[in-house]
């Protein structure tokens, strides 16, 4: 039997503000355990919730950014359920009146081609406490710094049909949620993470089948992984003649695969009800429109203006457009060169990229900034130095040697351009290598790079290659 798998993804997104959602606590990641939870937080008797305006600000951003509705009017609930890190016996959340309601987000997939992605809803909500179970020799204990940290939880439509399409559909909110400055995307930290709901049906079925939830998955591999280990479990399970049971599952990212957690509650299992110390979230319309009016230019557009303005192709548009912080760097680059996008992105995708990447840095912690990588470009555009030589002089940038013009002169890289030189220089390769000379003329085509490679090792690889190229070719016919 062909099979259809059926994915959705509850995302949940910390929200980048200094304090919780309803008090004054920090959230702050790393402080010692129990030192950022107040009375608030911790449920104690008496206290009431205040509600976070630049929470309320951020989840609005959030919901203009995917052309969702939202609501002028949306309730708190109470959802009830006992764990050890929830102090309250409760979560503040949002069920039947979200803040945001029904939006999109487009995605790109392997074939070329693009697929929307239904979003069901985004509501904000408290995150519990931390349970630690390490070091406690069989007990657990309880972190609560994490209670009543702000959440905005983002749940997709049943629209996903492969491990590589919620990947790419997680990657495209994680852009676009930093993008707006409303959350930092840092999965090892926790501030960004998803449940995946998995199920599988027989092709052309309209039905459902029964899902898993796969809880608290923080990278990208783990998620592909984890629901393509769920597929296949699903699958031989059905053809074995089993059923699946709706479950809530962890994902073992050592052993490759899920294994049950608990049964999948139902919402009325969470008996939900409006919380009565928090009135209705009610919002204006000039409310709205500031967080209109404080929306960046948006991945999709800013791509789209990179392929018009600069001539990049897709790929490279949509690399550089991949963080707005990458995207800024590019676009400060191209500005200092006064021009040359296309000599810009290959800079910024290649020696850079590579640099950043080995030294584990984010684009913002680069050692060479935007202005002094122009510096090194322009001398490549000058003819000052080859592009093999700029590597060299990169590298040096890289170790806080000093600007580009700088390191060229104290190292004698300046480029030789003189073509009395470089005819020098080849004249000398092919007195000294008569035997290899003979062989070209007879027709050994190959051996014209072993010249080349001669006279640059004679000019310590500063002869143009431009040049060298057109000088050795008439030397060789002749």
């Amino acid at each position: 039997m062909e099979w259809e798998t059926v994915i959705g993804l509850e995302i949940h997104a910390q929200l980048s503000t200094n304090s919780k959602i309803f008090s004054g606590a920090a959230t702050a990641y790393g402080a010692a355990p129990n030192t950022q939870a107040c009375a608030i937080d911790l449920g104690l008797p008496g206290v009431l919730p205040v509600l976070n305006r630049e929470a309320v600000r951020m989840a609005v951003m959030f919901g203009l950014a995917i052309e969702a509705g939202v609501a002028r009017r949306s309730v708190f609930a109470r959802k009830n359920y006992f764990y050890p890190d929830l102090p309250k016996g409760y979560q503040i959340s949002q069920y039947e009146l979200p803040v945001v309601q029904r939006g999109q987000i487009s995605i790109d997939l392997e074939d070329g081609d693009s697929k929307v992605i239904g979003i069901t809803r985004a509501h904000l909500e408290e995150d519990a406490g931390k349970s630690l179970h390490e070091d406690f020799h069989g007990l657990s204990g309880i972190d609560l710094n994490r209670a009543g940290t702000p959440l905005l939880e983002i749940v997709s439509e049943p629209d996903l049909r492969s491990s590589r399409e919620a990947v790419a559909y997680m990657k495209k909110l994680h852009t676009l949620v930093r993008y707006l400055g409303i959350c930092d995307g840092n999965m090892q930290e926790g501030s960004f993470r998803c449940d995946a709901n998995v199920s599988v049906r027989p092709k052309g079925q309209a039905a459902f089948g029964t899902r898993a939830e796969i809880k608290n998955l923080n990278s990208f591999r783990f998620v592909e992984r984890a629901i393509e280990f769920e597929v296949q479990r699903q699958i031989e399970l059905l053809e074995d003649g089993g059923t699946v049971v709706q479950e809530t599952r962890l994902y073992d990212p050592d052993k490759g695969e899920t294994r049950a957690m608990r049964s999948k509650e139902e919402a009325n299992d969470y008996r939900y009800f409006p919380d009565p110390d928090l009135l209705p979230l009610v919002l204006d319309e000039a409310f709205i429109e500031s967080a209109r009016t404080a929306l960046p230019e948006l991945p999709d557009a800013r791509k789209q203006r990179f392929i018009d303005q600069y001539g990049l192709g897709a790929y490279d548009a949509g690399v550089l457009t991949a963080s707005r912080e990458l995207a800024d760097y590019y676009e400060a680059l191209v500005e200092a060169l006064g021009g040359e996008p296309k000599l810009a992105a290959n800079w910024v995708m290649g020696d850079l990229a590579a640099a950043l990447n080995k030294a584990g840095l984010e684009i913002a912690q680069s050692p060479v900034g935007a202005d002094r990588l122009a510096g090194l470009l322009e001398r490549i555009q000058d003819r000052t130095i080859s592009g093999k030589i700029a590597k060299e002089v990169f590298e040096a940038l890289w170790n806080g040697e000093g600007e580009a013009d700088a390191i060229i002169a104290r190292r004698g890289l300046r480029q030789i351009t003189d073509t009395t030189a470089i005819e020098q220089a080849i004249d000398a390769v092919l007195r000294a290598n008569p035997e290899q000379l003979a062989q070209y003329r007879a027709g050994k085509d190959k051996l014209l790079g072993f010249f080349v490679g001669q006279v640059m090792k004679l000019t310590q690889g500063k002869a143009n290659p431009q040049q060298l190229n057109d000088l050795l070719a008439k030397k060789l016919k002749a």
